[in-house]
């Protein structure tokens, strides 16, 4: 940073620290992306973006940075907040369509009902028969405790390992290699593993209950 760069990838808590301590100077700044917008201004980060392109942006100024916002999906609301980022002649590029509900033909998707008392027990045998004894799953859970209570059942027969807010970026990128290189079989996860994950080849995905 204090050698000057072209490009700066941050999170909006990380970039509001440096420019509070005077690290960081944005007032030439040519473009600005916010990524997973959705998600950025749903999640509490509205406030924080807001104040942070408040240092790049002049009110009414035509040099004012090109804004870029991506995302998967795109309610009605995100257009209405987008429009405050955007010059007035600001264009929409939508490589979806009205498909909205847009899955894989080749993907199977089937719902079982049980009980949570015998959730663990159901998972390890749904496990092996769609995935088997060496193929990769991913169990997306509602909790951080109920992801480390899964990947200790017993009920589990492959290998698994979890992936939630709590554990360290460090640990969290070994968890992931480990997965990508067959190391475990099982990756029970929250949410923290919905976007941005790149696994290939992955054989069975579960939501232990439809998701919020």
């Amino acid at each position: 940073l204090r050698s000057g760069i072209d490009i700066l990838v941050g999170t909006p808590g990380r970039i509001k620290d440096h420019i509070q301590n005077n690290k960081l100077e944005l007032s030439s700044v040519k473009h600005v992306v916010l990524d997973e917008v959705d998600h950025m201004l749903d999640m509490g980060f509205a406030e924080q973006v807001e104040e942070i392109l408040g240092f790049a942006y002049k009110k009414g100024s035509e040099n004012n940075p090109q804004t870029l916002l991506f995302s998967a999906t795109c309610p009605r609301w995100v257009y209405d907040v987008a429009k405050k980022y955007m010059k007035d002649e600001y264009e929409q590029i939508d490589l979806i369509g009205k498909k909205t509900q847009r899955t894989a033909t080749t993907v199977e998707h089937l719902a079982i009902q049980c009980r949570s008392s015998q959730r663990a027990g159901v998972l390890g045998d749904i496990i092996q028969v769609y995935s088997g004894s060496h193929g990769r799953t991913i169990v997306f859970c509602e909790t951080k405790k109920e992801a480390n209570e899964l990947a200790m059942n017993a009920s589990l027969k492959q290998d698994a390992q979890s992936l939630h807010g709590d554990i360290p970026q460090k640990q969290r990128e070994i968890t992931l290699k480990g997965f990508r290189n067959g190391v475990f079989e099982v990756l029970i996860a929250t949410n923290v593993a919905a976007r941005g994950l790149d696994i290939p080849e992955v054989d069975l995905v579960i939501q232990c209950s439809p998701p919020k």
